[in-house]
């Protein structure tokens, strides 16, 4: 039985008390990530309420997989997290999050699904410059703590490619039907016993379908992460690492996750695998 009273509240009051300071907003040596395409972000009419990141000059030859970004207390803040998005959109990802830039209110998951259709829209869509630019066929849905809630209820869709909770596990015993359906190999990065969300996380790694690919990550530094260091610090570093290997095959990023000597085995984080290899 889970102890998840009133814990949803919990989450997003908690991560609503964030000054933008500690929850992803971009200190001037941040911006534009310390990949190999600096990266900004912009909108479009197209599709309001969300925040686009992207290299600022599109690669010539490169497709960009689609990554779909669900903030914490799901804020309806595109940039709330603009320091770990800019850092994986350097890497030569399109990562769409909920919400305008300062914006305001609250998201649903629904708004993850908006951002998926409008990628694959613009990749076909003449006059677009995304056009033939978007790797369609892989897709990452993610979110922080509520965002993470999102990314569960829209997890089942047949065309993503890998699911990330970070800091964020299900509220209720009654929302463990999710789990079940679960497809996509899911990697947790989650921050240790005092995050709020660690019970949550570990309990539904020990229901996840069997021969689910996933991956548990746990580093000691609670709720909020490494989210508001330059380029989201390890946690930026590290889900970058998923994503190459995950949407881009890299399988040098895929070295970090796999083997009896993987390259966070004999970090500061505590690792758990399942079924990858």
């Amino acid at each position: 039985m889970r102890l998840r009273t009133a814990l949803l509240g919990i989450l997003v009051t908690a991560t609503a008390l964030l000054t933008p300071a500690t929850a992803g907003a971009t200190p001037p040596s941040a911006l534009g990530g310390s990949g190999p395409y600096s990266a900004g972000y912009e909108t479009s009419f197209r599709l309001p309420d969300h925040t686009i990141y992207r290299p600022d000059t599109l690669p010539a030859g490169v497709k960009l997989p689609i990554v779909a970004w669900g903030n914490g207390a799901c804020r309806a803040d595109g940039t709330w997290f603009e320091n770990i998005l800019t850092e994986w959109a350097s890497h030569g990802f399109l990562v769409i999050a909920n919400g305008r830039p300062g914006g305001f209110g609250q998201t649903d998951s629904a708004m993850l699904t908006e951002s998926i259709d409008w990628a694959i829209e613009e990749n076909s869509r003449l006059g677009s410059k995304y056009r033939n630019r978007i790797d369609t066929t892989k897709v990452a849905v993610m979110g922080q703590s509520c965002g993470g809630i999102e990314t569960y209820e829209v997890a089942d869709d047949p065309r993503l490619t890998t699911t990330v909770l970070w800091n964020s596990g299900l509220l209720s015993d009654s929302q463990n039907h999710l789990l079940q359906q679960l497809h996509a190999p899911i990697a947790y990065f989650i921050g240790g016993p005092s995050d709020i969300a660690y019970p949550n996380a570990m309990d539904d790694w020990g229901r996840l379908p069997a021969g689910l690919p996933a991956f548990m990550g746990n580093l000691d530094v609670g709720h909020f992460g490494t989210f508001d260091q330059p380029n989201g610090g390890e946690f930026g570093r590290v889900g970058g690492h998923w994503l190459k290997w995950q949407l881009k095959g890299d399988q040098a990023s895929g070295a970090q996750f796999t083997g009896p000597a993987c390259g966070l085995c004999t970090t500061e984080w505590d690792v758990q695998r399942k079924n990858l290899g």
